[in-house]
C-alpha cells in the first residue's frame, strides 16, 4: 500500500499565489508541493511504471483527505483494505522515518459563576481557575522533561493551543475553555495520557474551593514506531541505497502521520518523502530532484517487494 494526503493547511498566510506552481532553481514552490504533492506525484508515477508489466502482488494507491485534521481519509481506507505493507509518502528528505509521537486534543472547561466586576468576591473567576490549570501543566510539563528520552523522538510535550472565556470587561467570567495538545511517544496510549491529565485537574478539584472542571478528548492517535527487521524496511533501505549511493539515514519525527493508523492495523510501515520545506510555513517548496528520486526509490520497492 502507497499513502498520500491530498489535503493541505490553509492559505490566509501564504506569501503569493499559493495556487500557481512557480518553479525556480530547481524548486517548485506552492502551497502542498512539499507537503505532499510531491509524495503523492512520486506515488503515482512509481505505480504506474512498476505495475507496467505483471506482479505477484497487488499494489494499492490509496489517496485521501483529512490528513491533516482527523485522517478519516486513512480510517475509511483500513475498513474496506488491508496490505502485507506500507509506505507513507510524508516528506522526510529522502531519510527513513521509522518512529514519530502520538498525539491527543483535549478540551477543558472551567464553570464559574457570573458577578459584577466591582464585586469579584461574590463569584467564581473561571478565568482564575485557567491560571491554576495552566500551572499544573507547569508541573506536567517538568515531570515530561524529566523523564527517558526516545532515541529518535526526545521526550513527550504538553500545551495549551487555545483558551477563550469571560463575557464582557465588567463581569466576572463564569465559565472558560481551554484546548490542550499531548504529544506522546511509543509505549503510552491516549488512555494512559488521558488519566494522566484528568488526574492533574482531579488535584486541583479536591485541593480549590469551587474549581469545576469537564474533560473532553477531542481527537487522539497512537505512537508509531518501526522494527528496522520489517521487510518492508529493509527493501526500502536498499533501494534508497540504490538511488543515492548511500545509506539512507534514519529518523524520528515530533509530528504525526497516516503511518500511525496503518501501524495500528497491524500493517508494517515505514515513512520516506521528498526534500524541501515551508510545511505549514509563510512559503512551502519542494526540490524536484528528490521527488524523481523518491519515484526512482518507490518503483524499486514495488517490483522489489510484489515480485
Amino acid at each position: 500500500m502507497l499513502n498520500g494526503h491530498l489535503d493541505t493547511v490553509g492559505v490566509t498566510a501564504y506569501e503569493g499565489d499559493p495556487f500557481n506552481c512557480d518553479s525556480r532553481a530547481g524548486r517548485i514552490y506552492g502551497r502542498g508541493t512539499f507537503d505532499m504533492k510531491g509524495g503523492v506525484a512520486a506515488i503515482l508515477v512509481a505505480a504506474a511504471k512498476a505495475t507496467s508489466t505483471p506482479l505477484a502482488g497487488d499494489v494499492l494507491v490509496t489517496l485521501v483527505a483529512d490528513e491533516e485534521f482527523g485522517s478519516v481519509g486513512t480510517e475509511e481506507v483500513l475498513r474496506s483494505y488491508s496490505a502485507d505493507a506500507a509506505i507513507v509518502a510524508e516528506p522526510s528528505g529522502l531519510e527513513l522515518t521509522l518512529a514519530h509521537r502520538g498525539f491527543a486534543w483535549f478540551e477543558v472547561r472551567l464553570r464559574g459563576q457570573s458577578a459584577h466586576g466591582s464585586m469579584p468576591e461574590q463569584g467564581i473567576d473561571a478565568i482564575a481557575h485557567a491560571g491554576l490549570v495552566l500551572r499544573a501543566l507547569d508541573e506536567v510539563r517538568t515531570r515530561l522533561a524529566a523523564s527517558a528520552a526516545h532515541p529518535t523522538l526526545g521526550r513527550g510535550t504538553v500545551r495549551v493551543s487555545m483558551i477563550s472565556g469571560g463575557e464582557d470587561a465588567a463581569t466576572v467570567a463564569s465559565s472558560c475553555r481551554l484546548t490542550v495538545e499531548r504529544r506522546f511517544l511509543p509505549g503510552e496510549s491516549p488512555d494512559a495520557v488521558e488519566l494522566d491529565l484528568r488526574g492533574a485537574l482531579e488535584v486541583l478539584e479536591r485541593t480549590v474551593p469551587h474549581f469545576r472542571f469537564e474533560l473532553t478528548r477531542l481527537v487522539a492517535r497512537e505512537a508509531f514506531e518501526a522494527d528496522p527487521e520489517w521487510p518492508i524496511v529493509r527493501t526500502v533501505a536498499g533501494q534508497a541505497q540504490r538511488v543515492l549511493g548511500h545509506p539512507a539515514a534514519t529518523r524520528g519525527e515530533p509530528f504525526w502521520t497516516d503511518a500511525g493508523l496503518l501501524h495500528e492495523a497491524g500493517i508494517p510501515c515505514l515513512v520516506i518523502g521528498v526534500d524541501g520545506g515551508g510545511a505549514h510555513a509563510d512559503e512551502e517548496w519542494v526540490d524536484a530532484g528528490s521527488v524523481l528520486r523518491l519515484t526512482e526509490v518507490l518503483t524499486g520497492t514495488i517490483i522489489d517487494f510484489c515480485g
